[in-house]
Parts: structure tokens; C-alpha cells; sequence
């Protein structure tokens, strides 16, 4: 018996190399195929990764959950940077930005994350912007508008979560809130995860809409299994919930122009649960539905993305 107990530690400890290792090639891989596109600025110790694009108006541009700022450098950046200074920010734990030190074990909240990429905005002289928050970003941007308005003049929600949602997330996030899940799980995942997989997992958040050619490379295959990120975006979503409900009293006390753009397909951060409750919460929001369009209206819908962030910046002033 002692034989086959050293015989499991030694394979445990052989299969734990393995993933350390691999996660450490992966690391390396995402630096080498998708290496930081900006530049970086100090805000309490955190290191914040930003890339600012064009001139014009302030217009501050945050990302979903698993992402990163490379998502709207895909294409919808070039079609703003001639009208807009386009401040686009990775948020804390995803791409190149670190995690915030007492809160990395467990998970930053919309608040802490909206005060972080404030004070950074802050350091590069941003004033009078159009938020624009994606997906979970559209959680920041909202706690942003709440806490830390008069950086802002405007906001657009694209398929935004704003509302508390009915049942929990599923087995993954479960599973991935535990010890186990956290040390092992994730670690794991990581390493084993192949371009298939990460192919996969990307179609089925365009559902019903294709993937647009190129969009994979560009977000980069390495960096969309990180480690690091991975963990992020588990433990930020996990606690997601108990933070929009608290924030959801607070909306009607926004004051600013407020423009939603959502898919009707949309089944990631669903229509019903979310834009059409939020236009009922805030005053003058402008809801804009889009028909056979799922989570990711910057990619589908550009052009319609495109007229909602000048009109709100129109409805500010800005324009």
C-alpha cells in the first residue's frame, strides 16, 4: 500500500508539473503572438494596460468578460478614431492589466474595477467621455456613471448586463468557485484547452451569428486561455449578482443620455432580462433592438453600434 500511495503522489506531482508548465508556454505565446498594443500606467500599484486611438471627444470603450481591448481593435476602433480620442482600457485581470492585489483571490466588483480604470482615466486627461461598456463592461460602466460621473457625459450599454437575472450560472462557474476549481480546475483547463475548443466555446458566443473571419487570431489563441484571466473572469462573474442588485435602485438617478443596443438573440446577457428592463429605469434612455443579432453587436452590427455612441454624444453636447 505504500508503494501505490508514493506511485499516486509521484503521478500527481508529475501531472501538476505538466499544467505549470504549460501554463508558463501559453504565457510565453501570448506575449510572442499578441504582446501589449499600448502602453502602461501606474494607478495604486495596479498596472493598468491602455491604447488610445484618434482625436475628437472622449470616448472610453471597455470590454467583456474573457476578453480583452483587443476586441474592439478588431474593427470597430477604425471606424471611430476619426470622429473620436478613442480610450480603450483592458480591465483588471484580462490582457495585459493586473489583478487588483487585495481583491485578486476574490474577484474584483464592477465598483472596485469602475474607480480603478477612473483613476487611470484620470492620469491621461480624460474629460466629458462617452462610456461605452460591453457585456460585463456594461456592469463597469454603469457603476463608473453612479460613482464617478463627472468624468462622464454619456453612456451606451452594448448587450450590457444591468439587471439581477433569475437562477444561477451553471456548472462551470459551480464548480470553478471552489478550491478545487480555482487550484485545479482552471489551471488545468487552461492547459488542455485546444483552438478547437477555444473555436468553439468563441462561436457560441456570436450565436446565432458567425464568427468573423480573422476575429480568433486577432484576440489571440494563447491569450484567450490565460491562466490568469481565466481565474479572473470566473471569480468577477461569480460575484457579479448581490453587485447589480445593489446597483439597480441607483439607476433611476442617472441623469446623463444613456443609448442600449441589444440582440434579440442574445441569449449570453438576454434582451428580456436586461435592455428592456433598464430603458424602463433610467430617464430619456433610447433603447435600440436588434433584430437577429446575438451578443456581440460591435462585430454584427456595426454601423447601428457606430450611430448610437454619436447620438449620445450628440444628446451630450459633444457633437
Amino acid at each position: 500500500m505504500k508503494i501505490i500511495a508514493i506511485g499516486a503522489v509521484t503521478v500527481l506531482a508529475s501531472c501538476a508539473a505538466y499544467v505549470e508548465g504549460s501554463n508558463m508556454k501559453i504565457d510565453r505565446a501570448a506575449l510572442a503572438e499578441t504582446p501589449p498594443s499600448g502602453q502602461f500606467i501606474d494607478v495604486d500599484g495596479t498596472k493598468v494596460h491602455y491604447q488610445i486611438e484618434g482625436s475628437g471627444p472622449d470616448l472610453v470603450m471597455i470590454h467583456g468578460a474573457g476578453g480583452s481591448l483587443r476586441d474592439y481593435t478588431f474593427s470597430i476602433v477604425d471606424a471611430l478614431k476619426s470622429d473620436f480620442r478613442v480610450i480603450l482600457f483592458d480591465r483588471p485581470g484580462h490582457g495585459y492589466t493586473e489583478r487588483i492585489a487585495d481583491r485578486a483571490n476574490l474577484g474584483e466588483t464592477p465598483q472596485e474595477q469602475a474607480a480603478l480604470l477612473s483613476k487611470a482615466a484620470d492620469q491621461i486627461g480624460v474629460k466629458n467621455a462617452v462610456v461605452v461598456g460591453h457585456s460585463y463592461g456594461g456592469a463597469v460602466s454603469l457603476a463608473w456613471v453612479l460613482n464617478n460621473s463627472e468624468q462622464v457625459r454619456g453612456l451606451v450599454m452594448l448587450a450590457g448586463v444591468s439587471n439581477e437575472w433569475p437562477g444561477d450560472l451553471g456548472s462551470w462557474y459551480t464548480i470553478t468557485n471552489s478550491w478545487l476549481g480555482r487550484n485545479l480546475l482552471i489551471p488545468t483547463a487552461s492547459a488542455l484547452a485546444s483552438r478547437k475548443r477555444i473555436e468553439d466555446t468563441t462561436a457560441g458566443i456570436f450565436e446565432p451569428n458567425a464568427v468573423p473571419e480573422g476575429y480568433l487570431d486577432h484576440m489571440g489563441v494563447a491569450l484567450s486561455k490565460n491562466k490568469t484571466i481565466l481565474h479572473a473572469t470566473t471569480q468577477q462573474v461569480n460575484g457579479l449578482k448581490p453587485e447589480i442588485i445593489k446597483m439597480e435602485a441607483r439607476y433611476p438617478s442617472i441623469s446623463m443620455p444613456v443609448e442600449i443596443v441589444h440582440g434579440d438573440r442574445d441569449t449570453t446577457v438576454p434582451l428580456d432580462v436586461h435592455g428592456r428592463v433598464l430603458v424602463t429605469q433610467v430617464p430619456g434612455a433610447n433603447l435600440t433592438v436588434l433584430e437577429g443579432v446575438g451578443h456581440m453587436p460591435q462585430h454584427i452590427a456595426e454601423a447601428q453600434v457606430i450611430a448610437a455612441i454619436k447620438r449620445a454624444a450628440k444628446r451630450a453636447g459633444l457633437r
